[in-house]
Parts: structure tokens; C-alpha cells; sequence
């Protein structure tokens, strides 16, 4: 449940709440004079605090206040007798949450604490929700009439209504986020946060700080406790994207809460049961690496409840003039341009190129021709695609060229792959850095 501070200068009312609150399943710590309470949330972090408004040496008004600058995140509830509710009306308008005044039963203090914990955990979502901007994704943001999509789409609308858990697989770049997004909007979990963690974009300390959250005190920079992904996801939907690149010591720890649904915050030893459910994503093989050792075998099947794989793009080749058609829309709106249409010989382009990086690297090539078009029209020479597909040229041509034609398009598709970092993409081809940037120069890639 809750970490609850109760401060009180009179010994048998913070004992009488704290047994209360106790047989509630809260966590209490007592504070007998304001200065002892200033001294607690300096130590420790709360979720609520009970104040009383009359209290020797600080206020229970000067604890807010101090609250406010040390543990802004600590709900305050003050606790007032009838001769002091002006106090209180004040206390509120300086960020009280409630008040109740005395004598109070037992049940109109569990409900004022009810109340309270769900206005902080409200707005917690709230501030996770305006810090990532999120927005609400129907199925008309995955594109695609192919048999592929539609098997796509079928597979979400069956999943989406269930708490059961996913697993999207696809390459990069090929919309895993824009399913998950889906599945959540479709589910009965809709009003609930949507909450995204890139498991390849942070270290494991980090990962697990960002996952579980952590106490005040915890480690050097924990200057405040700070509630973790599962936690304000709560009630939602928790999407972790590249779940493959995650450390053998954090997939224990996500087995753990899979079963139990529940953890313990970093620094912390109360566990947090939360109701979670978990959309992952990966474009790696598990299997594979299950095989060499990298990925639990009981991680993956705990995952892999509803399995949905995303076709690459060029797998579905007669979706791409509708994604066309879509991201000429969306660009010629946001740059103010008219581009109208797209030229034969440039759709042949289009159609054809190989696409590594998939839709992303689609919407990128049509945003930058709508920027570079002169006309009403996109051009060949306005998607700069740089390397032709292999099925262009593999057809015809000497032995020496089609095996050139074949080598181009491997290093151009290792270099979109690898985030246009040459180094990486050398990687991926398993060939030295300088050899990459030999041929590259060589085929003026």
C-alpha cells in the first residue's frame, strides 16, 4: 500500500492513526512537533502526510510549506479542529489536498485517504502524459491493404480487448510502437496512461531506476523518491520496446514482476503491487537468443503470450503507393507545400528500392522530396534513394556489375540500418571500418 506520515503533538491521536492506518496495510512513521516532521520528509519519502494545523515548534501551515520545496510529491491531508477550519481553507489554497477536522471515525479518515491517493496517482499520469506528449493511435496509422496488414490488424483487434500479454517482432522502422499504441486504444485500459520505455536507450541502473522507480536516498542524484514506469502505468498499459537488448539482471527482475505483479522501488523494501499490462517489442530473433545464452527461456514464453509478427516493407510492396499517398498528406500540411503527386518513373523508385530502414525510412525519403520538389510533382531526383534496389539490376548486366550492384546495395543497407553510422554499419557487414569507407567513397554512396 502507502508510506503515510502522521504528525501530531498529541501521543494518543498519531498512535491511535498510525494502528488505524496500520490495520489498513499502510506503512506510517509518526512525527511529534512540526520540526520532527520537517526532519522526516527530509529523510524519507512519502506518498501522504496527515498534519496536524496546531503543532509546537512548526506549524502544521510552515510544514506544507516545507513540504512543498523538499517533497512537492507528498500529498498533505491537515487535521484540524472546528475552531481552526480557516486555517485549513488557507492551508489548502497553499497546496493542501483535503482536510478533516476533529474527532473524525475511522471511516472518514480511509476515505479522505482513499481520495487523496488517487488525486496524486491522477496526477501522476497527468505529468507523465504532458512531459511525453502522448497521443491516441487508431488503426488508420498502420497503413496497409496487403494480406500481410490484414493478418496485422485481425491479430490486434483479437488481443486488444484481453489483459493478456504481447509480443510485436519486426524489423526496425516497420511500426512495432504504432501497434502497441493500438492494442492499448482498443482495450478497456484506454483512459488509462500508455507508458513507453526504450530498454536499448538506457543503461541497466538507469533502465531499472526509469522501470521501478526510486526511493529518496537510493543513490548519489536520488534527491527524491520518484515513481517508476510500472507504476504510473498502473491500470494501463506498459510498452517495452527492444526487450532483446535487455541485460540477463533485468529480465529476472521483469520475470518477477510478470508472475508476482509486483517490485520494490530502487533503495526501497515495500513491495508495490501494480496492474499492468505489458506490450513488448524487439527486432532481434529470441529464439536465436535463447539459443546463445542472451535471453531466458522463461522471460520469452511469459511474453510471448499473443505473438504479432510486422512484415518488413518490402515483404508488402503493394502497400507502399497508400503510404505514399498517406505521407504526402501529412508533409504537404506540416511544410505548406502542394505536391500533388507523385511520377511514374519515381514511384517505380519507390516501389522497387529495397528499404531497409522500412516505413520510417519511407516517411523520411517522401518528407524530404516534398521538401525538395519544384513542382506539383515529386521527381526521380527528389528522393535521392542513392542506391538502386537489387531486383533492378540483378536482371541484366556482367557478372563484375551485377556483383557491384549487389555489394552497393548491401553497404547502403547496413548504413541505413545502423542509424547512418559508418563505423556500426562496418559492423553489421563484419568488415573493417576503413574497407566501409573505402567502398563507400568508391560507389559515391
Amino acid at each position: 500500500m502507502s508510506r503515510i506520515l502522521i504528525a501530531d503533538d498529541h501521543k494518543s491521536t498519531r498512535e491511535g492513526l498510525a494502528l488505524a492506518l496500520g490495520g489498513l496495510g499502510h506503512s506510517t512513521h509518526v512525527a511529534f512537533d512540526g520540526e520532527d516532521a520537517i526532519a522526516a520528509v527530509e529523510k524519507y519519502s512519502f506518498d501522504l502526510a496527515m498534519v496536524d494545523i496546531q503543532m509546537p515548534k512548526k506549524t502544521g501551515i510552515e510544514v506544507l510549506e516545507a513540504f512543498a520545496e523538499i517533497s512537492p510529491e507528498t500529498s498533505v491531508v491537515m487535521m484540524t479542529a472546528f475552531g481552526t477550519i480557516e486555517l485549513a481553507v488557507e492551508a489548502m489554497q497553499k497546496g493542501a489536498v483535503d482536510f478533516i477536522t476533529k474527532p473524525y471515525t475511522l471511516e472518514q479518515i480511509e476515505v479522505k485517504i482513499e481520495q487523496a491517493l488517487a488525486g496524486r496517482r491522477l496526477s501522476q499520469e497527468n505529468a507523465y502524459l504532458r512531459r511525453e506528449d502522448e497521443l491516441r493511435y487508431s488503426f488508420d496509422e498502420i497503413m496497409g491493404e496487403s494480406p500481410q496488414m490484414q493478418a496485422v490488424f485481425r491479430r490486434i483487434q483479437t488481443a486488444a480487448p484481453t489483459h493478456s500479454t504481447v509480443l510485436i517482432g519486426g524489423e526496425s522502422g516497420t511500426g512495432k510502437e504504432l501497434v502497441a499504441r493500438a492494442i492499448h486504444q482498443h482495450s478497456t485500459r484506454r483512459e488509462k496512461p500508455f507508458v513507453k520505455v526504450n530498454c536499448a536507450a538506457l543503461a541497466e541502473g538507469v533502465l531499472e531506476s526509469e522501470l521501478f522507480g526510486h526511493e529518496k536516498g537510493a543513490f548519489t542524484q536520488a534527491v527524491k523518491m520518484k515513481p517508476g514506469r510500472f507504476e504510473i502505468a498502473d491500470g494501463g498499459t506498459l510498452f517495452l520496446d527492444e526487450i532483446g537488448e535487455s541485460t540477463p539482471a533485468m529480465q529476472v527482475k521483469l520475470l518477477r514482476v510478470l508472475q508476482e505483479r509486483e517490485f520494490e522501488r530502487v533503495g526501497g523494501t515495500r513491495s508495490i503491487a501494480v496492474d499492468v499490462r505489458l506490450v513488448a517489442a524487439t527486432n532481434r530473433n529470441l529464439p536465436d537468443c535463447i539459443r546463445e545464452g542472451t535471453f531466458r527461456e522463461d522471460l520469452y514464453y511469459r511474453l510471448n503470450v499473443v505473438p504479432i509478427e510486422i512484415p518488413p516493407l518490402r515483404e508488402r510492396r503493394e502497400d507502399i503507393p497508400l503510404l505514399v499517398a498517406h505521407f504526402l498528406l501529412k508533409y504537404n500540411a506540416e511544410i505548406g507545400k502542394k505536391v500533388s503527386s507523385v511520377h511514374p518513373s519515381a514511384m517505380e523508385l519507390l516501389t522497387t528500392h529495397s528499404w531497409a530502414g522500412n516505413v520510417r525510412e519511407l516517411e523520411n525519403a517522401i518528407e524530404r522530396a516534398v521538401v525538395l520538389a519544384q513542382g506539383n510533382e515529386i521527381a526521380p531526383d527528389d528522393l535521392s534513394l542513392n542506391a538502386p534496389s537489387p531486383e533492378h539490376h540483378l536482371e541484366s548486366g556482367t557478372l563484375t556489375e551485377r556483383v557491384e550492384a549487389f555489394e552497393k546495395q548491401l553497404l547502403w543497407d547496413a548504413y541505413l540500418k545502423a542509424n547512418k553510422v559508418k563505423a556500426d554499419a562496418a559492423k553489421l557487414l563484419g568488415i573493417e571500418r576503413t574497407t566501409f569507407r573505402y567502398k563507400f567513397e568508391k560507389y559515391e554512396l
